[in-house]
């Protein structure tokens, strides 16, 4: 090939790399900043015991606390809630320790998130509310339920964070080296998150979403429309990153609770193929809660893809 066309043929590709690194600079730069407009609306921060928290209420009805999960915030929480907010309930959806505006103090303990979830209901005058909570809100949701008794009318544990002893089976493989350093990586930044939304989605619904990427495509377009919202809701991820921190620790760090003490009505939801593992913990939970009752499905992931709604039925059906 002539040494003219090679030449030629490489500035092409070097201009055409060019354009394409402009554009995706001012995609992710419009993308940030549509993600950092969304959030700033429709949130209050409240001043209460605990320090300001951050809140947000939908709805007519029956109280109804959502205790988001890990990369959540108040935004989350009402993400998965407002179907429940059609079917007659009042949702109260917080934002936890580090978590968008909500500040993360020296001691963000679930006992001490639990006390700041009471705090925030006096502050709002609600005695008595049902609570769920999600993923990583569960242990501060149990910990509600231990510690305040006579203020939680139901307890809902979804895909929870829980403890269970070594001897009893894990329900899921433990990612691999490889893989937790990928996950670092991809929640650290938010350029680097961006960058995987657009180019390894699958990596992330697997390693973040924690649900088997092969469930989602066989995944109605309805379900699969939430999986995608619940992924761009994570963005800003920099407005995350201090209770995304607070969690690993208190992943790495959890203990038995006592759940004998638990007396409010009891629903714990998991699912077998959750990449998080949670549900043999799930069900060692639900096991030690009076009258707790379990419901597992097989396959649906994090998420409990394919189940959405008989999942909301589960729910409105305990109150």
């Amino acid at each position: 090939m002539p040494v003219g066309r090679t030449r030629v043929r490489a500035a092409a590709s070097a201009a055409a790399l060019g354009v394409l690194t402009s554009v995706s600079y001012r995609k992710f730069h419009d993308d940030i900043d549509a993600a950092k407009l969304r959030i700033s609306a429709g949130s209050t921060l409240a001043t209460t015991a605990g320090g300001p928290i951050e809140y947000s209420q939908i709805g007519q009805g029956k109280p109804l606390l959502v205790v988001h999960g890990s990369g959540g915030g108040y935004d989350q929480g009402l993400l998965f809630a407002r179907p429940l907010a059609d079917r007659g309930f009042r949702v109260t959806a917080m934002s936890r320790f580090g978590y968008l505006r909500t500040p993360l103090p020296a001691d963000a303990s679930p006992r001490m998130q639990a006390d700041a979830h009471a705090s925030l209901l006096d502050a709002l005058q609600i005695d008595r509310t049902m609570v769920i909570g999600a993923s990583a809100g569960a242990p501060s949701a149990m910990q509600f339920a231990i510690r305040y008794p006579e203020r939680c009318s139901a307890l809902v544990l979804l895909v929870p964070l829980t403890w269970k002893p070594d001897d009893v089976a894990d329900s899921a493989r433990r990612p691999s080296r490889i893989a937790e350093l990928m996950l670092r990586s991809i929640v650290g930044s938010d350029a680097v998150f961006w960058l995987a939304l657009n180019l390894v989605r699958n990596a992330l619904v697997e390693r973040v979403l924690g649900t088997p990427a092969a469930v989602l495509a066989e995944a109605s377009p309805s379900e699969q429309a939430r999986v995608d919202e619940a992924l761009q809701s994570i963005l800003p991820l920099s407005s995350r990153a201090a209770g995304l921190r607070n969690d690993g620790l208190i992943a790495a760090s959890l203990t038995r609770y006592d759940l004998e003490s638990i007396r409010a009505p009891t629903l714990v939801i998991s699912v077998r193929d959750d990449l998080y593992g949670t549900f043999a913990g799930a069900q060692y939970t639900a096991r030690h809660i009076a009258d707790a009752r379990f419901v597992g499905y097989e396959r649906g992931g994090h998420l409990w893809v394919g189940h959405h709604v008989e999942l909301l039925d589960e729910i409105v059906s305990l109150s």
